[in-house]
């Protein structure tokens, strides 16, 4: 089964940036759309971005928007997440998720967690102040 593996969490000053990085544990050759969600302490999980792969188009959270940028490689079913500007309410556990696409363009956008196939364990990010 696919699941998805991030990496490049860790501890950034507020201000900085860090660069998170998601791909499947196995080699596959299947299409995914692919987000981001996120998960601060005491708080519920909370979606961050997505994108299609049809298309490659974006969505943003109005939280991180102007701040992240999703980006993905198809080619290796890689999905990146850059992260500027972070600040300290940015802490959490990001989590990378993948969704079987629609087989036509366009359609509402993935927002919650429960309409992804497969989802990562996650990778801590901490912004100290």
């Amino acid at each position: 089964q696919v699941q998805p593996v991030e990496s490049g969490g860790g501890l950034v000053q507020a201000g900085g940036s860090l660069r998170l990085s998601c791909a499947p544990s196995v080699r596959t050759f299947s299409s995914y759309d692919m987000g981001w969600f996120r998960q601060a302490p005491g708080k519920e999980r909370e979606f961050v971005a997505t994108t299609r792969w049809r298309g490659g188009s974006t969505y943003y959270s109005d939280s991180v928007k102007g701040r992240f940028t999703i980006s993905r490689d198809n080619a290796q079913n890689t999905v990146y997440l850059q992260m500027n500007s972070l600040k300290p309410e940015d802490t959490a556990v990001y989590y990378c998720v993948f969704k079987r696409p629609r087989p036509v363009y366009g359609g509402s956008w993935y927002r919650s967690w429960d309409e992804y196939d497969y989802r990562g364990r996650g990778t801590q990010v901490t912004v100290s102040s």
